[in-house]
């Protein structure tokens, strides 16, 4: 039988390596999808396309592979765009098969300008436009996505998708990788010696050098540098004696001291916004910048730097090290640098945030944040993978609870978008099956994405939903002050553990550690269900990680 340009797509897909689709199927994304199954590809049905696009997102950053989310034309699309947005933002290699109506239907209540959405959030657009071309267009979709981790709107036209292909059409080839950009030998040979003449170095990765942790260790080792990460990359450096964690809002007092003492910074694969270095207040005014970066681009995007290397972190962490190591020096194990027994004593005493005093903002029925999570980290096991709303409240999961490495930790907030958190967890724990995956969400973006507590019952995943919650949007409320009318940003008491056993889930509502009791029950029990961890903080005062984000409006 002559298959249809959708199972033409479908396969070549599957064929190029794409192994799991999210989505909501309608009629005009039904054929791809079952085409993609046939061929072997995983289907996860979200309970909106908000949810989907979101999961996609999260396990292709969580996996490491190329994710993929089908959408119904029109509303499915629309729908699923605050997630599209958040991965076009993060550059995560996502391709979307989105349904489109025909050309010719000018009419269809379905129609809007698919493309145009596309280019608007930051997101490629390409299109399926015949028989003759669908296997070479959906390759290059996924070779976009791959080569140039980008997000990928494949518009798929619902006559084209009906059309019958040719029976011999030959299945696509997969495209060959690009190697990534050496760094220029004069670029290399600049960086060490600037690292080499550096008193107090320190080296930050971001999303772009979460592939290249054992070269930038060995760098840093040679060097005597400090290594940090910024948010999306924490548990990089998570069993270094010698690392900061994270660069930025959620720095423990003692990482944003020596950050700003530091002489050099060196970010790989980093763009040192104003999350990463507090609006540049974490990095000292006599300290030297440098910027290794695949995309010229992003070089001095977030402030300037005094000498730009074009070429893959990891590749580059290699190369700079072999210089340093050839040097005049080349007899010593390594540098000094910022690595004095004196800073490793302070870090030894103080790397972490439990590490710092604080006073608790406990009673009344509510629990103070850190008092929680402090708790919870205790309570978890180690292998976890972490997924974090975006809130008032979400530097206490991003502080306090630790992870492992970076696959344990999922951090969609490019777009700094409430009510991503839970379908964040779904996709991150999909791609670790091995992990426990803890939701860490507030109120407001529990119930915005309440649809897919539906989708872990349905899955079976054994989560842990952690709610924070203070009874309204904390961010709005401390922003704004006790003299504004905030009727608009409070709300009534909310039971979400009967809403979760409503859901299928085991649930507590926590009000002071001791009713934290059947979480370690649940955790010593068979996981037969979720868990959703009701919790009533106390929030007296704003966060100082949310200070920084109104800075930047």
């Amino acid at each position: 039988m002559t298959p249809t340009v959708a199972e033409v797509v479908g396969r070549t897909l599957a064929d190029l390596g794409v192994r799991r689709v999210f989505g909501v199927v309608g009629s005009g994304n039904f054929a791809v999808t079952n085409a993609l199954l046939a061929a072997g590809a995983d289907y996860v049905a979200a309970r909106h396309e908000g949810g989907a696009a979101t999961m996609a997102d999260a396990w292709a950053r969580t996996s490491g592979e190329v994710g993929a989310v089908s959408l119904h034309q029109g509303c499915g699309l629309t729908n699923a765009l605050t997630g599209v947005t958040e991965a076009a933002k993060s550059r995560t290699p996502l391709v979307v098969l989105a349904a489109e109506t025909a050309a010719g239907a000018r009419q269809a209540n379905f129609r809007v300008d698919q493309p145009a959405l596309a280019a608007a959030v930051g997101a490629v657009s390409l299109r399926v436009t015949g028989a003759a071309t669908a296997a070479e267009e959906a390759a290059r979709a996924v070779a976009t996505a791959r080569a140039e981790r980008r997000t990928v709107v494949l518009q798929l036209p619902l006559d084209v998708q009906a059309m019958p292909a040719a029976e011999d059409v030959a299945p696509a080839a997969h495209p060959v990788a690009p190697t990534p950009p050496s760094p220029a030998p004069e670029a290399v040979v600049a960086l060490a010696r600037r690292l080499a003449e550096a008193r107090r170095p320190v080296l930050v990765a971001g999303r772009g050098a979460r592939h290249a942790a054992a070269e930038l260790r060995a760098l840093a080792h040679a060097t005597g540098a400090l290594l940090a990460t910024s948010a999306v990359a924490k548990g990089l450096f998570a069993a270094d004696p010698w690392s900061l964690d994270v660069a930025g809002g959620f720095s423990t007092p003692l990482a944003a001291e020596l950050l700003r003492s530091a002489d050099l910074v060196v970010a790989f694969g980093c763009a040192l916004n104003g999350w990463t270095t507090r609006h540049g207040r974490l990095i000292g005014p006599g300290a030297t910048i440098v910027q290794v970066d695949l995309d010229a681009a992003a070089i001095g995007t977030h402030r300037r730097v005094d000498l730009a290397v074009i070429g893959d972190s990891r590749s580059t962490a290699a190369a700079v090290t072999l210089a340093v190591t050839a040097g005049p020096d080349r007899g010593r194990e390594a540098a000094d640098g910022y690595r004095s027994e004196a800073v490793a004593a302070r870090l030894r005493a103080g790397r972490r945030w439990r590490d710092v005093d604080y006073d608790d903002w406990g009673g009344g029925g509510r629990i103070d944040p850190r008092t929680l999570t402090i708790a919870l980290d205790d309570l978890l096991p180690a292998e976890r993978v972490v997924a974090v709303d975006s809130g008032n409240f979400m530097g206490y999961p991003s502080m306090f609870l630790e992870v492992p490495d970076e696959r344990g930790f999922c951090f969609t907030q490019a777009f700094q978008s409430v009510g991503l958190g839970l379908a964040t967890a779904i996709g991150a724990a999909l791609a670790q099956p091995d992990r426990l995956p803890v939701a860490a969400v507030g109120d407001g973006g529990l119930l915005m994405g309440a649809s897919e507590l539906d989708t872990v019952t349905r899955l079976g995943l054994p989560m842990v939903v952690v709610v924070y919650d203070d009874g309204g949007y904390g961010a709005e409320v401390h922003h704004f002050g006790d003299t504004a009318d905030l009727r608009t940003v409070t709300f009534p008491p909310t039971d979400h553990a009967a809403i979760a056993r409503g859901y299928g889930y085991a649930a507590v509502t926590v009000r002071d550690v001791d009713d934290l009791a059947p979480v370690r029950t649940w955790l010593d029990g068979p996981r037969e269900r979720p868990l959703l961890v009701d919790a009533k903080i106390a929030a007296p005062r704003g966060s100082w990680w949310l200070e920084e984000a109104f800075r930047g409006h």
